[in-house]
């Protein structure tokens, strides 16, 4: 499979991602001194509107947190899920934000794992996830390709340390359609996008030999 490629717009992955905390001290001992994250840039916004910190999360990435006077109070199951993957429902509202997974090398993920629980952290089971009908296997076959923990912040914000264990994805791994609002597969717009991007990818291919 050719490296994907963004045909319309040169985005270079996340510059930051933008949530709000109840407690911002609160935060900073999390993500600073507990996930370790370097706090870049901090701001208390005009008018005493509030604050917004940002955390380092590497690769030039950054985490940002709002602290807003007076923000509604969190709502477990609507603007973020009530439990973590294999312990419940992980359902959150349309135009959520679900939770956000750290990318980890794979070599250090069993050891990170030992590290969070060591600083008091509470975690999900281990998910190896896989191709299989329960999308999850109980050790690490060649089938794997991402290994999860899941745990939760100050906030209720679902976080997740993630391993990528495969060189790569292949057409194969674009093989379901989309639904719809009512849950039916009933227009192809990805199976058909696929298709037209390969046959074009091809062609180029033998435009340029």
């Amino acid at each position: 499979m050719a490296t994907p490629t963004n045909r319309e717009f040169d985005i270079r992955g996340v510059n930051h991602l933008a949530l709000v905390c109840k407690d911002m001290a609160r935060t900073v001992e999390f993500y600073r001194d507990i996930l370790g994250m370097p706090l870049v840039k901090t701001l208390d916004l005009p008018g005493g509107r509030g604050q917004h910190f940002f955390f380092d999360i590497g690769n030039g990435d950054s985490l940002a947190f709002f602290w807003f006077p007076n923000a509604p109070e969190a709502v477990p199951g609507i603007s973020a899920p009530a439990d973590l993957p294999g312990g419940g429902d992980i359902r959150s509202a349309h135009g959520s934000m679900n939770h956000i997974a750290f990318n980890i090398p794979a070599e250090k993920f069993d050891e990170y794992v030992e590290k969070l629980k060591a600083k008091g952290v509470k975690l999900g089971v281990v998910l190896n996830h896989d191709n299989s009908e329960t999308q999850v296997s109980a050790e690490v076959t060649d089938d794997v390709f991402v290994r999860s923990v899941y745990f939760w912040d100050p906030d209720g914000v679902m976080l997740e340390f993630a391993s990528w264990t495969h060189t790569g994805f292949t057409e194969r791994d674009v093989a379901h359609e989309a639904v719809d609002a009512e849950g039916k597969k009933s227009r192809p717009v990805v199976l058909k996008a696929e298709k037209a991007l390969a046959a074009n990818d091809a062609k180029a291919f033998e435009t340029a030999k």
